[in-house]
């Protein structure tokens, strides 16, 4: 993991044959699946960049402004046909990428050659492979649960590859690879082994990105600003500090309380912040300058994702695998997300941001922004869940309405993962992208990310 920064005297903490498919509506049995028109990126933000994104992305990823323009509009309606066609594939969904500098073209994988013409109906291009993105994650739990002891930091890294239809598993020798796998009890044609010298490591150190101190000792960085009723704080890395822990603000004022820390196993905190502080939906960008965001939709692997943090600022790179497990010196961590982006001791905590969509908060990883490296990040939905926080985001949240229908009923403030069904004044949604959801994403005005059944 990356971990927080301990100070100048102290060592880093390195922590889819027809076209009807099932579950499709009666009317797409006829019709082909309506792609999504640019609603999807004028919901999301990716329509209209900040000025610092693009500059990132254009010195990271080599794209021109207009390359980078349209690449974060194409991976906004990805998301949804992505969405759409793993709802109807059910089991046969066998995961989702986008490919291409600037195209961000949309590759879905079905166990099921008949799907390929609905897929394509759906506006993505078709993969049949031999596994389900069930059985793959399966076989990858069984290699976490086997993950133990001494030996553990030899395999510290396990995910699900959807672009290769196989579970890698990153281990310093192949002998250590090979004794994990057989004792695991995993058939060994679905694991690709990738031998690396590399042990990932935490990083540590109310603006994304700004730097905090933790008791007086260590650095990590801020990850979002988050509001619980109508206590202000921000969320930020686990390793960062336990519950009870005092913070202090990148200019050293004090500032606010850890009121919940899980690490490891996850990789998650949040801070109470104190009066003098606001919380606001920025995150620091480079030059200091504000990159706002307005919600918290999951990017797809393949997709452009930006990180900022205290020590190296704002980098760039691309989202590798979701669900990934990462085996610490401390502990493993599961269900983080895997990338490209380079990052340092000190960037412990800090914001992971695709487009204008908060994705996640620094754990750890490998290399540095010289020489470049591997970085992991806990998924920012599943923190807001655990501790029944709402993202301050630039959206409006002005009438706001509460719960519909009991349980059921569609509520902002509430994550959704990609298949939940909701109800909204007697209609029945499905979800599309996994989101915190904001006051002005009513599934009725918002296709790109709900389906109406």
């Amino acid at each position: 993991m990356v971990h927080r920064y301990a100070g100048a005297g102290c060592a880093a903490l390195t922590v889819l044959g027809t076209l009807a498919l099932a579950g499709l509506p009666a009317t797409a049995a006829d019709d082909p699946v309506p792609a999504p028109g640019p609603s999807a990126a004028r919901t999301l933000g990716a329509d209209r960049p900040s000025t610092t994104l693009l500059r990132a992305m254009r010195r990271d990823l080599g794209l021109t402004a207009a390359q980078a323009r349209t690449r974060l509009v194409n991976e906004a309606e990805a998301g949804t046909r992505a969405g759409r066609l793993q709802n109807s594939l059910g089991k046969r969904f066998a995961g989702a990428w986008v490919k291409g500098p600037a195209s961000a073209d949309l590759t879905v994988a079905t166990t099921d050659a008949a799907d390929v013409a609905a897929i394509r109906a759906g506006g993505a291009e078709a993969s049949v492979v031999e596994r389900g993105l069930a059985d793959l994650t399966a076989a990858k739990e069984k290699l976490d649960r086997a993950t133990s002891g001494a030996k553990a930091l030899d395999t510290p890294v396990r995910y699900v590859d959807v672009r290769t239809n196989r579970v890698t598993l990153q281990a310093t020798s192949r002998a250590a690879a090979d004794a994990l796998v057989a004792a695991a009890g995993v058939d060994r044609a679905l694991v690709d082994v990738r031998v690396s010298p590399d042990r990932p490591r935490p990083l540590h150190d109310v603006r994304g990105g700004d730097a905090y101190y933790i008791d007086d000792q260590a650095r990590c960085s801020v990850g979002f600003s988050v509001t619980k009723a109508d206590q202000q704080g921000f969320v930020s890395a686990g390793h960062c500090g336990k519950a009870g822990a005092r913070t202090t603000g990148f200019n050293k004022v004090a500032q606010g309380t850890f009121q919940g820390s899980v690490f490891p196993g996850h990789d998650m905190s949040w801070v109470a912040v104190t009066s003098d502080w606001t919380a606001t939906p920025n995150v620091k960008g480079e030059g200091e300058q504000n990159v706002e965001i307005a919600g918290s939709v999951q990017a797809l692997v393949g997709a452009a994702i930006c990180r900022s943090g205290s020590t190296t600022g704002w980098h760039c790179g691309t989202v590798e695998e979701h669900g990934t497990s990462v085996t610490y010196a401390e502990g493993t961590v599961d269900g983080v997300t895997r990338t490209t982006v380079c990052a340092e001791p000190g960037d412990s905590g800090g914001s992971y941001v695709s487009g204008a969509q908060a994705q996640g908060v620094t754990s750890g990883g490998s290399g540095d922004c010289t020489s470049g490296g591997t970085t992991f990040y806990q998924p920012v939905n599943p923190l807001l869940g655990e501790y029944g926080l709402t993202l301050r985001t630039g959206t409006a949240q002005d009438g706001t309405p509460t719960a519909q229908e009991g349980q059921d009923g569609w509520s902002a403030g509430r994550v959704y993962d990609t298949g939940t069904r909701v109800k909204y004044d007697g209609v029945t949604y499905q979800c599309l992208q996994a989101h915190q959801a904001q006051g002005a994403w009513q599934p009725a005005l918002t296709p790109a990310l709900w389906q109406r059944l």
